[in-house]
């Protein structure tokens, strides 16, 4: 499938609206205990994007420092993950509020070791004990 640029996503509400305008770096899911905590869901989806290919475009997240480096951003109004920063070069955003979730597919899983025993491993996608340089 070919996905053509700029893509648009946002919160459940509506408050917060963004744009990828370039393709990503990566995208993946994630098992990780942090992710699972601050989504409330069993893993998360993530896009990786640089800075220069993202912009919110319609009001401003609030931002939580998850833990030492971690930034994470979600809408005050309807709580919804939007966004994690790790890197000052690149963002990640949360492929369930992309406005087409199908647009961009998860190419890997990581932090697979963290998995939750009921949530099942995709066989047609890579796995990754740990984070991956592009999680």
């Amino acid at each position: 499938m070919t996905t053509s640029f700029p893509i648009a996503g946002g919160c459940l509400c509506g408050q917060i609206r963004y744009h990828i305008t370039r393709p990503p770096i990566a995208q993946g899911i994630c098992h990780c205990r942090t992710c699972q905590h601050a989504a409330g869901a069993e893993s998360v989806g993530w896009a990786v994007n640089s800075n220069e290919g993202f912009a919110f475009v319609k009001g401003q997240p609030r931002v939580y420092h998850s833990s030492n480096g971690v930034e994470r951003t979600f809408c005050e109004n309807c709580g919804s993950t939007l966004t994690y920063r790790l890197s000052p070069d690149t963002i990640d955003v949360t492929l369930a509020t992309l406005d087409n979730p199908e647009a961009l597919p998860p190419t890997k899983e990581t932090w697979c070791e963290a998995r939750l025993s009921w949530n099942a491993l995709n066989p047609a996608l890579a796995h990754y004990a740990h984070r991956t340089t592009s999680s």
